[in-house]
């Protein structure tokens, strides 16, 4: 087997690295905006997606808090019709609607409680997105230094 001479820069091939230098920068920068344009677009989507999934917990909480309003509508209205047979002195009757009226207000209570917690602002704060902005902050920083 014969032994190569190890390889020799010409000037040809100095002259080649030294054109390819350039072009690697710009192709690299070049590279870079496109990279940073798709994590753009890709935190962008993070963030809608985060911002319709907490829409979708206040609808949530607003259909709750209207059922538990109308639940104690109801319960008030029983409430009053109670009110009305104790005034007509039917001992039986009006405690029997006192009662319904206690189990469907706490049921409303209950009702409202939870769409008051679904209604939270910090719900609405989109983490996922804050922290992949943060770590692609850092990430461009140490690459840059």
């Amino acid at each position: 087997m014969a032994k190569q001479p190890p390889f020799q820069a010409t000037p040809a091939t100095e002259s080649a690295r030294v054109d390819r230098e350039p072009d690697s920068t710009a192709g690299l920068l070049s590279r870079l905006m496109g990279e940073v344009s798709t994590l753009f677009r890709k935190e962008i989507a993070l963030a809608k997606a985060e911002v319709s999934e907490a829409a979708s917990e206040a609808k949530a909480g607003a259909i709750s808090l209207v059922a538990g309003g109308a639940i104690v509508f109801a319960a008030i209205l029983v409430l009053l019709g109670a009110i009305v047979l104790l005034l007509a002195e039917r001992m039986e009757p009006w405690l029997a609607a006192l009662i319904v009226a206690v189990v469907v207000g706490v049921i409303g209570f209950v009702m409202i409680q939870s769409g008051k917690k679904k209604l939270d602002p910090l719900s609405f704060k989109p983490e996922r997105t804050q922290d992949a902005l943060r770590k692609d902050k850092e990430m461009v920083q140490r690459r840059a230094s």
